[in-house]
């Protein structure tokens, strides 16, 4: 994306230990949106520009807590749920914008979806692809054996990587690793964690794509903010969305999801769906990527 399309950039300290990188592009008059990116730990990506049309958006891209450009690099100190969803209310105040249309996807449903039911004043729509709630079943599926009869190579190889006697809490041992073993040991999990993500992120990847695609983000941070919110349950009380949906009533909500998402499955987006009073759900041939060439086109048409 032309880089002309910055109007502003920085790092805003959001606490004494961090501060976060943003973008505001587009165009300074434009209707304003805010991009929250998922992971959590992915960043934000220029990739992630190209849903938007900036002649007439604006648009704040950010960079949560630990990742990506922010600073400090993949630290979980200070750093939960509320703490982010914090961070983007300094952010908004900062920027002044009182209200905003929210687009996220992935771990990024999860905290648009929060930030809406905690201020929901203070946002004008939701665009949600990929639903992911933050509770129990949720994150037992995707670290916990959800996905084996479908990706069992990718299953084994992720398990495999731990010791019998650690094989109840694999994410725990994949963090512990991440955060206290030798270099070698937290570049290896690190690297591992993500292989297994984004080998059933999308339809018909190879080993090849998938090495070529974690090569492209700070997989580090991807990796560490994942498993450490993971095993924390995401620092929300379970099923904390689906009984606040009634927060969300005033705020339309469009939904877009894979119909074969292997880490966030449909039925947590058709949930959803069902508790909310003003919501859309397209349900789209492809699995949990925005680049599902579907789900992509549908985005677009939404922002549209």
């Amino acid at each position: 994306m032309e880089q002309n399309y910055i109007i502003e950039k920085g790092y805003l300290q959001v606490s004494d230990l961090h501060k976060i990188y943003y973008e505001v592009c587009g165009n300074i008059n434009g209707e304003p949106y805010l991009f929250v990116h998922g992971g959590p730990g992915a960043g934000f990506s220029e990739n992630d520009k190209r849903f938007f049309n900036f002649d007439k958006q604006k648009v704040i891209f950010f960079d949560q807590r630990g990742s990506s450009k922010s600073i400090p690099f993949g630290c979980i100190k200070e750093n939960t749920t509320q703490d982010l969803v914090e961070d983007i209310n300094k952010l908004l105040d900062h920027l002044s914008i009182e209200k905003i249309s929210v687009f996220g996807g992935s771990w990024g449903t999860t905290l648009s979806l929060i930030f809406a039911i905690q201020n929901p004043t203070k946002v004008k729509n939701l665009l949600l692809r990929g639903i992911f709630l933050g509770n129990l079943n949720s994150i037992e599926h995707y670290i916990n054996g959800g996905i084996k009869n479908d990706f069992p190579d990718v299953w084994n190889r992720f398990k495999n990587n731990v010791p019998l006697d650690h094989q109840k809490k694999i994410a725990e041992y994949y963090l512990d690793k991440m955060l206290n073993g030798t270099e070698e040991d937290k570049e290896f999990y690190s690297y591992e964690w993500a292989f297994y993500e984004i080998s059933i992120f999308k339809q018909g990847l190879t080993v090849n794509e998938v090495h070529a695609i974690i090569s492209q983000f700070p997989y580090q941070s991807l990796s560490i903010m994942e498993a450490y919110y993971l095993t924390n349950h995401c620092f929300i009380e379970e099923d904390f969305i689906l009984q606040n949906t009634n927060k969300l009533n005033n705020i339309p909500v469009t939904i877009i999801h894979g119909e074969n998402d292997n880490i966030c499955p449909l039925i947590y987006a058709q949930e959803l769906h069902k508790r909310l009073d003003s919501s859309i759900l397209y349900i789209e041939k492809g699995g949990h990527s925005d680049t599902e060439p579907e789900i992509e086109n549908r985005i677009i048409q939404v922002l549209k």
